[in-house]
């Protein structure tokens, strides 16, 4: 490892606590002189005087949770866009709570500007210094921790998307060489020492596990693409019963009480969303029937939970006779989508109607999302395991949507879909269902599969080679 990383990698995490203790204590401080100034009116109020640090210790813990829940302090790891998205809004939710809170004090009405007024004015004081902290802390953490100078490992499959996909993200990671397995072990393990980071990308698990096992050895830094078995033995329970260690894949699904969690946090959201959205849908409603004079919704059959069928709900986004030569997934510059559905499509508002699929019970807010047979069964095909999806409801958004693309591969699109279904938690829906919020601005989340791909598996990497699990765990 390069020497001088090593020297302040062991750091990082007490850096990391610093920064973010220095990071609470500034917004709570803010908050602390605009409650001073602005409400000195509820000095009269004795529990109020008394509760003066109780108030600001509330506003600090409560604030810290939702840092943590949204991973807003996680400079260096997230990009400092999505760094900003999940601070703004964990205090966008504080200073909302802590608002209702002290309007129950004064016993105002919810717009009175005298107390309305120094919270908008907070929050934009508060907002700011999210900028600069978030741009310093990043500035001062790629001094003190350059890029990982990485060697890729690959074997059959071409890595370049991978390599791409790294690339994204430059300040962190560099992939500085590529070596194959077929060139033997020796000179794999020979190579790995010039870097201090290694990159292990879809080889036989054999093989992975050689090298993962060389690297813990000689203190290399190592990453690994995790195969489906990894993420169910990550979400799995330890048993410490006997002296040989054992882990436990319960394979259940969710609990009784967890169904009933989710399924009444399904039904409020559903009604909620579907009241404030009317406005909108009915909008986009007008838009479609005056472009072409064609239906305004769009059914098609798809798979949710244990394979069942049901028909699933969209505005219609393409012409009224898009399918006539067959059914294939939206390309880029697909010439079938109008130009309402354009815009719609880029917005995702053309799912807007599965919020009656939600409540009528078919489908999830937050789960994978409902793939049609004829696709599913082609993905299956090829990867036996892609039907692990379906062991939960089909959703609205999901962990695949928020942390991958229209096009992500089947094969990528079932392990992030896993790593939701073993991890599910009511606040990972909440967590998600936020951050669904920042993607419907993003193109690259809207972006469809190649010219002449009917579905998202790619020829090239597809058409002749196995992709399942079993060739990988021989």
């Amino acid at each position: 490892m390069n020497t001088y990383q090593s020297r302040y990698y062991q750091y990082k995490n007490i850096l990391l606590i610093i920064s973010s203790i220095i990071f609470l204590a500034i917004q709570t401080f803010a908050y602390n002189v605009m409650y001073q100034s602005a409400f000195a009116n509820l000095r009269r109020f004795r529990e109020f005087e008394r509760g003066h640090l109780a108030i600001l210790a509330i506003y600090a813990v409560i604030l810290l949770v939702l840092l943590l829940l949204f991973s807003a302090l996680k400079i260096g790891y997230m990009r400092n866009i999505d760094v900003l998205y999940s601070q703004a809004i964990s205090i966008g939710i504080v200073n909302a709570v802590s608002y209702l809170i002290l309007l129950l004090i004064g016993k105002k009405s919810f717009l009175d500007m005298t107390y309305l007024g120094p919270f908008l004015i907070l929050t934009v004081t508060q907002l700011a210094l999210c900028i600069i902290w978030t741009m310093t802390t990043r500035f001062l953490y790629a001094r003190i921790y350059p890029a990982y100078q990485i060697l890729l490992i690959y074997g059959d499959i071409d890595p370049k998307p991978l390599e791409e996909k790294v690339h994204s993200r430059f300040d962190r990671y560099q992939v500085r060489e590529r070596i194959s397995l077929s060139e033997g072990m020796a000179n794999i393990q020979h190579k790995v020492h010039d870097y201090d980071t290694v990159l292990i990308a879809d080889i036989p698990s054999h093989e992975r596990n050689h090298i993962m096992k060389y690297c813990y050895w000689h203190d290399i830094r190592c990453y690994a693409l995790p195969k489906v078995s990894d993420i169910m033995i990550k979400a799995s329970d330890r048993i410490d019963l006997f002296d040989t260690p054992l882990f436990l894949t319960r394979n259940v699904g969710l609990s009784v009480s967890q169904s009933f969690i989710k399924r009444l946090f399904d039904i409020v959201v559903s009604l909620l969303a579907i009241i404030i959205t009317s406005p909108i849908m009915l909008v986009i409603a007008v838009a479609i029937k005056f472009e072409d004079k064609g239906n305004v919704f769009y059914k098609q059959e798809r798979l949710t939970k244990g394979g069942k069928k049901f028909l699933i709900y969209k505005f219609r986004s393409m012409k009224a006779d898009s399918e006539k030569n067959g059914s294939r997934l939206y390309s880029s510059d697909d010439d079938r989508v109008t130009k309402t559905g354009r815009v719609i499509r880029r917005l995702h508002f053309d799912e807007l109607p599965q919020l009656f699929n939600i409540l009528k019970g078919e489908m999830s807010v937050v789960g994978p999302r409902p793939e049609r047979d004829d696709i599913c069964a082609k993905y299956t095909g090829i990867i036996p395991e892609f039907p692990f999806r379906l062991k939960m409801k089909a959703g609205l958004t999901g962990y695949a949507q928020v942390y991958g693309k229209y096009n992500t591969t089947p094969y990528d699109k079932l392990k992030l879909d896993l790593i939701y279904i073993e991890n599910y938690s009511f606040w990972l829906d909440v967590k998600l269902c936020v951050f669904t919020i920042k993607i419907l601005f993003q193109k690259e989340k809207s972006e469809g599969v190649d010219a002449g791909q009917t579905t998202a598996l790619n020829p090239d990497i597809y058409n002749n080679f196995p992709y399942s699990e079993s060739y990988y765990d021989k």
